[in-house]
């Protein structure tokens, strides 16, 4: 069983990394619903298969995080002044959400990831774009808007790019220092989020072993190694396929699955 689990995962992983490469989209859309099906299938006990799910799916986030932060870093597109406004918001909304996840019930936090999914998804198919017409506010209001984004992310696990790339371009930030700015932002959100869930998911977790928390570990490091392999093949893709189409089709699959994951636990 755990063999089986541990190959699927290495296979998950590297399906995540080309992926998010070639689209840009955030491991969690793709990794929450396979790792509730994977649970599911393994007999995990059902209360506990949606919490898992996240907890373990934002673990695996960390190493890639790190690994794009120091690709866009070394190419410049980082603004570390944007960062360290948004990264003690980010740390708090992240970490508090993650008890408020622990105390929500599978159903509730499915329809959120459902609901949230579904707008990344419209988004993706009509291919909008925020409107870059405002200035960048000032620290304490960067603050308190990166620990909603912080929060909404551990909700859905992803690292923030979906909410952070399109404040950062409405307030006139070159969309390449965004989205690098947003990858340097995704290692505070992913690091405080799995230690939220890991602390929460002590003493409440009724799965087996081999977690620490509401973090599957042997997941987390088949997740990891793979997708950190992966993740450059998707970028170099992106210069060959047609990426708008694939988009349009990976939006009504996420849409799909989403419900899917929802139904779940209905």
């Amino acid at each position: 069983m755990l063999l089986e689990l541990i190959l699927i995962c290495l296979v998950l992983g590297g399906i995540v990394g080309v992926m998010a490469g070639l689209l840009g989209i955030g491991g969690g859309a793709i990794m929450v619903p396979a790792l509730v099906m994977l649970f599911q299938s393994q007999g995990f006990h059902t209360g506990d298969v949606m919490h898992l799910a996240l907890g373990t799916s934002m673990a695996s986030i960390v190493a890639t995080s790190y690994s794009s932060m120091r690709t866009h870093n070394a190419n410049g597109y980082v603004s570390w002044n944007i960062v360290s406004s948004m990264s003690a918001g980010v740390l708090i909304g992240a970490f508090l959400f993650s008890f408020i996840a622990s105390i929500l019930s599978a159903l509730t936090l499915s329809l959120f990831f459902a609901v949230f999914m579904a707008y990344v998804s419209i988004k993706m198919f009509l291919n909008l774009k925020p409107v870059s017409n405002r200035a960048l506010p000032s620290n304490p209001v960067l603050a308190l808007i990166g620990s909603a984004i912080g929060g909404v992310s551990t909700l859905v696990s992803i690292g923030g790019g979906s909410l952070t790339v399109p404040f950062l371009v409405s307030r006139n930030i070159d969309i390449k220092t965004a989205i690098g700015s947003s990858a340097a932002i995704g290692l505070p959100i992913s690091l405080a989020a799995t230690l939220g869930y890991v602390l929460n998911g002590t003493d409440k977790l009724s799965t087996g072993e081999f977690t620490l928390g509401y973090v599957y570990w042997p997941a987390v490091l088949a997740i990891s190694a793979t997708s950190f392999i992966t993740a450059p093949i998707g970028a170099t893709l992106a210069h060959r396929l047609p990426v708008a189409l694939l988009k349009k089709c990976f939006a009504i699959l996420l849409i799909v699955i989403s419900i899917k994951v929802f139904l779940s636990f209905v």
